[in-house]
C-alpha cells in the first residue's frame, strides 16, 4: 500500500508558545527538535504555495502522533477564526482517552473549553467536542470495548 498512515497534523497559531505549551501539558506532546523558521525564502513559498511567506513553527511528539505548529507572521490571514465543525476543510482532531470523565476536567485545568457541556454516550463511543486556548476544534473520545475503530486495533 502506498499510505502507511497519517504522519501528522498541521495547526496555525496566534501564539506559538502559549499553545506548545498548551499541547504539551494537556496532552503529553514533546518537541522533538528546537524548532524551525524561514521568511524571504522561496523553496518554502513554493512548497507551502503561499507567495511571501514566513513563519516559525515547531513538531510535536506523543507515542505515534505528531502535531506541527506553525505561527505565520506573513502573509495575513485571510480569515481571523478558526474553523468551526460545519465549515468546510479540516476542522478537527480527535484524542482517544481511557476516563472521558477525568481527562476532560483536566484538559479544563490546561485551557480547554467545552461551552458548558459535558460528554455524550452513544454507546460505541463516549464524545465531545472542544476548544484549545485558540479555539481549534478537539474531539475527546473514549471508545466502548466492543467498538471497532479502537486504537488497539492499529497500534502494533
Amino acid at each position: 500500500q502506498m499510505i502507511r498512515g497519517i504522519h501528522h497534523v498541521g495547526i496555525n497559531c496566534r501564539d506559538l508558545d502559549r499553545m506548545t505549551r498548551f499541547y504539551c501539558e494537556a496532552f503529553g506532546f514533546r518537541p522533538v527538535d528546537e524548532g524551525f523558521a524561514w521568511a524571504d525564502e522561496p523553496v518554502m513559498d513554493h512548497i507551502v504555495d503561499v507567495k511571501g511567506s514566513a513563519s516559525k513553527g515547531i513538531m510535536l511528539r506523543a507515542n505515534t502522533c505528531y502535531l506541527e505548529l506553525f505561527e505565520y507572521s506573513a502573509p495575513p490571514p485571510l480569515l481571523d477564526k478558526p474553523l468551526r465543525p460545519n465549515d468546510r476543510g479540516y476542522t478537527h482532531f480527535c484524542v482517544d482517552v481511557t476516563d472521558i470523565a477525568n481527562d476532560i476536567e483536566f484538559l479544563k485545568t490546561c485551557g480547554m473549553t467545552f461551552n458548558e457541556r459535558d460528554f455524550v454516550d452513544v454507546g460505541h463511543v463516549k464524545t465531545i467536542y472542544g476548544y484549545d486556548p485558540e479555539g481549534n476544534v478537539i474531539e475527546v473520545q473514549q471508545c466502548a470495548p466492543d467498538n471497532d475503530f479502537r486504537l488497539e486495533r492499529v497500534a502494533g
